[in-house]
């Protein structure tokens, strides 16, 4: 198995996030990188570094307003007079799809507004080159699989899944699995994505939202309360052309492996009917019993069981990293999940 990382990842290291209106400390810090490490020493394998990327690839799913503002954003806010430590809205966009007109502003505080989703994407000086070889290591990831490769596994930190085309929000600034899996169906696969993130994927169901050559599919705690709240529902299923290519499966608080087990069966049902030529799978490892978001009671046993099942498709499949957050069992868990998909 290769495993693709970048070392620049660990740049982004902002202090906080907001928790209910309060700074908290942020769970989605560099050491994640070396207890994922961990877990991949222990399976084994080579780890590659990706060659850099640019706007052209970025564009593939994100829109170019939303590229140039991350690209500017930490310059332009230090300009400000007395102004917070890292970028913050004080207004948001809200429903700016229902909204018409809606107007883009010039202002570095309006267009945080529009493009930063909630409290939980902070930015500091090298977030946004963390972000680029983040998704450089997803589409690298994905250019090997193009290879030949049966599977590989993408170290994405920070994470991507709910970035939207012109949204951060949760952690994450660029949607790599969307990055990766777009990239590979434009080169002619026919791809599913299965996100077994603790949190729904709400970039992603937005950015593939409309279309019918991809399908996305999420196993998640179910978010009438749990972030991200307003997406997640089983009602989104699709709209036009995409009717019936997004399923969601949101489960109870605590959930454990048996009820785990019979959602991916549902899933791997869905995943069938599409006829996929190759599984991208969204390691969310924020399912674990230890993770302090406490969303599921998935153990290590269970990532391998999660594993094997899903391995049973028989599909060529590229793991990008997600979610999955400092605990003693972080890297054990990524290992146990790594060596039920290559049973």
């Amino acid at each position: 198995m290769i495993t693709v990382f970048d070392d620049i990842q660990r740049l982004h290291n902002p202090p906080s996030f907001i928790v209910a209106g309060k700074p908290k400390p942020l769970p989605e810090r560099p050491e994640r990188i070396d207890m994922l490490l961990e877990g991949v020493k222990r399976s084994g394998g080579t780890i590659v570094a990706p060659p850099a990327i640019g706007n052209e690839t970025l564009s593939l799913v994100h829109d170019a307003r939303y590229l140039a503002f991350m690209d500017t954003l930490w310059e332009r806010w230090q300009r400000l007079p007395d102004a917070a430590d890292y970028p913050l809205p004080n207004i948001h966009a809200l429903g700016r799809p229902s909204l018409a007109p809606v107007g883009y502003p010039d202002s570095v505080v309006g267009q945080c507004g529009y493009h930063l989703g909630d409290g939980s994407c902070p930015i500091m000086d090298k977030t946004w080159e963390a972000a680029r070889a983040s998704a450089a290591s997803a589409a690298h990831a994905a250019s090997l699989m193009l290879e030949g490769e049966r599977m590989v596994y993408a170290l994405c930190r920070p994470p991507g899944h709910h970035a939207a085309s012109d949204v951060a929000a949760g952690f994450c600034y660029v949607n790599n699995s969307g990055l990766a899996a777009e990239i590979l169906t434009r080169a002619g696969k026919r791809v599913a994505i299965l996100d077994i993130d603790v949190h729904h994927g709400n970039g992603t169901e937005a950015i593939f939202y409309d279309r019918a050559d991809i399908l996305t599919v999420s196993l998640h705690a179910d978010t009438k309360r749990f972030y991200p709240f307003f997406w997640g529902y089983p009602q989104e299923t699709g709209r036009g052309e995409g009717e019936g290519f997004n399923l969601n499966l949101p489960l109870p608080r605590g959930t454990k492996i048996d009820d785990y087990r019979a959602a991916l069966a549902e899933a791997f049902k869905r995943i069938a009917a599409f006829r996929p030529t190759l599984l991208l799978i969204a390691a969310g490892l924020d399912i674990s019993i230890d993770d302090p978001f406490q969303g599921f009671a998935i153990t290590t046993a269970d990532f391998a069981t999660i594993g094997r099942d899903i391995a049973a498709l028989k599909l060529p499949m590229l793991v990008v990293q997600e979610g999955g957050y400092p605990s003693a069992s972080l890297g054990a868990n990524l290992a146990s999940l790594l060596e039920g998909l290559r049973s």
